[in-house]
């Protein structure tokens, strides 16, 4: 018979003795596995699913086993609403991770936060993020630390130095990402020389390119998600635009070169994470990433693998009760020191602050690495 560790404890203080049998504890995983975001929740769910098969087969946590309870946030802020409810009020996980998009995440991590249950993004690198509370939590680097080093490295290699700008203006993610370049853009010195806008669903580009192109610039800002990223870039080589495109994470993804069909070269992101990052940790997980799912992992995946490493490092320096309020306190208490080396590389949290200049939740303290694209590949920028 298994125990619960509630049943565990119990039995000890009747018994003066503890059960060998491991407890399972129970990790919400709040993903986009429908809808147009799918694509980054499918790889987000593979990358947790690897983690926890690697810790539970390695002991686990302190002798427990990680229980994954995966919910289909499809993308959608109400049903991300949901899910969160679901996860914390009805499964009663210990932490829930996602969801998948920023505008799902800016909706959804106020519920954990008046609950008391830590909050993990993992792919939300919108601002304001983490300025929900202290409960929020996330390893996606934010635009605004990525976007500037991107944007020093192609001028650096290019002499990019006047871009044209087409940003989604009806979503968190992207939207935030405009702000980020724009800001970056001037800091740098660097000239807009026109800006368009377009929305989700949209398939047809060509009327912004070709006003872009009129321009003249020396590259394109682009800060797009993948579903319209990849019809951006082939529309852009149809029109004879050969120009760099500067994207950000939400085009860094082996996805691309699919959607872009042979339109996916010269494309320069920013991310903590590349396919071609040389390190042993890295290795091992794109290795056994695909013995296990057949496929190469992307950002979205490795950063999902880091999480969960990230979170089993602050549970085993926490005794859990059994009492799931006591223990998502105790877990929060114990995150914001863990430090780690995983497939995104060395890793710290950095303290966020409120809107009002407050400590918060807690941001991901790491450098990005800039990368373009050549021949179906990512080629680290040196």
């Amino acid at each position: 018979m298994r125990f619960m560790r509630s049943a565990i404890v119990a039995l000890a203080v009747t018994t003066g003795a503890v059960s060998s049998q491991a407890a399972e504890i129970k990790v919400g995983v709040a993903a986009a596995l429908s809808g147009l975001a799918a694509q980054y929740g499918a790889a987000i769910r593979n990358g947790f699913e690897l983690a926890a098969d690697e810790i539970n087969a390695a002991g686990g946590i302190n002798g427990d086993t990680i229980k994954l309870v995966v919910e289909d946030e499809q993308g959608r802020k109400e049903e991300a609403i949901n899910v969160f409810k679901k996860l914390i009020f009805q499964d009663k996980v210990l932490v829930v991770f996602g969801p998948t998009l920023s505008n799902s995440a800016s909706a959804a991590h106020p519920i954990a936060q008046a609950s008391r249950t830590p909050v993990f993004g993992t792919s939300n690198t919108a601002d304001g993020i983490t300025a929900v509370g202290n409960y929020v939590f996330r390893n996606s680097v934010t635009e605004a630390d990525v976007l500037p080093d991107t944007l020093k490295k192609i001028v650096e290699k290019e002499g990019v130095k006047k871009v044209g700008v087409l940003y989604g203006n009806d979503d968190v993610f992207t939207k935030s990402s405009y702000d980020n370049f724009v800001k970056a853009l001037k800091d740098q010195g660097i000239a807009v020389t026109t800006t368009e806008t377009f929305a989700k669903g949209d398939v047809d580009f060509k009327a912004q390119l070709t006003k872009i192109k009129a321009t003249e610039p020396d590259a394109i800002v682009l800060s797009a998600l993948l579903a319209e990223g990849g019809p951006i870039l082939v529309q852009a080589r149809q029109l004879g635009i050969n120009l760099p495109i500067i994207g950000g994470n939400g085009i860094n993804s082996p996805k691309i070169f699919e959607l872009a069909k042979g339109a996916s070269d010269n494309l320069w992101v920013g991310s903590p994470w590349s396919v071609s990052s040389d390190t042993d940790v890295n290795r091992n997980f794109i290795t056994a990433y695909e013995r296990k799912f057949g496929s190469k992992p992307d950002q979205f995946a490795a950063q999902a693998f880091d999480a969960l490493n990230i979170v089993a490092a602050a549970l085993k320096t926490v005794e859990l009760s059994g009492d799931i309020a006591k223990d998502r306190i105790a877990l929060r208490d114990a995150l914001p020191d863990v430090t780690w080396t995983g497939a995104t590389g060395p890793f710290k949290f950095k303290q966020a602050q409120d809107r009002s200049g407050k400590p918060a939740g807690y941001d991901a303290d790491q450098k990005p690495i800039v990368s373009v694209t050549k021949d179906g590949v990512y080629e680290i920028v040196n």
